[in-house]
């Protein structure tokens, strides 16, 4: 795998700005809403040191990205908050989750905004800046997609805890320790055994491709890059 010095310098930045962003989110509307525990920790910040884990954030991807992977995912340093100090638990828990994912889409948005102010660009730095912007662009968008997965600690796992019936929210919570492990046999291990026995087992692969291609092609729509 050939990987350029110009390679990591588009990728690093959107990268760095798109899981400092839906970290500082997550830790901001926590506050908002009655928990300062991250607020204390200094979670609510724009340094992107304060949220990266060595291991999820630069060790996992890597990993993937050099063993081919059918999909790279990572984590940030998880944001601590204690859901009993919210106003309202349940439904403010749902707020915290959606904050990092929405947060992306802004970005996206944002991003996709800017295109259109490429030809202001000198002419040298035309290509590293849409480079960037591009990868930006996607980056935001898979975040908040992948994010909102249905498994606890995902943000969409949380938000399913916060809005089904207690019957079912309390025994989907209980998935939250196994979580990694579940998505690693989703995303990496059922594909390799699909490939071995003849079958295309890669369907949440397929189905988180399809949702990210309809929210780019909504994205560039709307901002008028379509």
């Amino acid at each position: 795998m050939n990987i350029s010095l110009y390679g990591i310098s588009v990728w690093i930045l959107p990268i760095l700005i798109a899981i400092t962003f839906h970290e500082a989110a997550h830790a901001f509307v926590a506050y908002r809403l009655g928990d300062n525990t991250a607020w204390q920790l200094g979670r609510v910040s724009f340094n992107p040191f304060k949220h990266i884990d060595p291991f999820g954030t630069v060790i996992l991807p890597g990993l993937l990205l050099l063993s081919h992977s059918p999909f790279l995912f990572g984590y940030a340093k998880p944001v601590p908050v204690n859901f009993q100090n919210l106003k309202h638990p349940r439904l403010d828990m749902v707020w915290v989750a959606l904050a990092g994912p929405a947060t992306n889409i802004a970005l996206a948005l944002v991003t996709a905004l800017a295109f259109h102010a490429l030809p202001l660009v000198p002419a040298e730095a035309a290509k590293w800046t849409a480079d960037n912007l591009k990868n930006a662009f996607l980056i935001n968008i898979v975040l908040a997609i992948f994010n909102m997965m249905p498994i606890p600690p995902l943000d969409g796992g949380r938000v399913a805890v916060g809005l089904l019936p207690r019957v079912l929210a309390y025994p989907l919570s209980r998935l939250e320790p196994y979580g990694l492990l579940i998505l690693i046999g989703l995303l990496i291990l059922l594909p390799i055994i699909g490939a071995q026995l003849g079958l295309n087992l890669d369907v949440i692969s397929a189905i988180l491709r399809t949702l990210i291609g309809y929210v780019i092609s909504a994205l560039l729509f709307i901002t008028g890059n379509a």
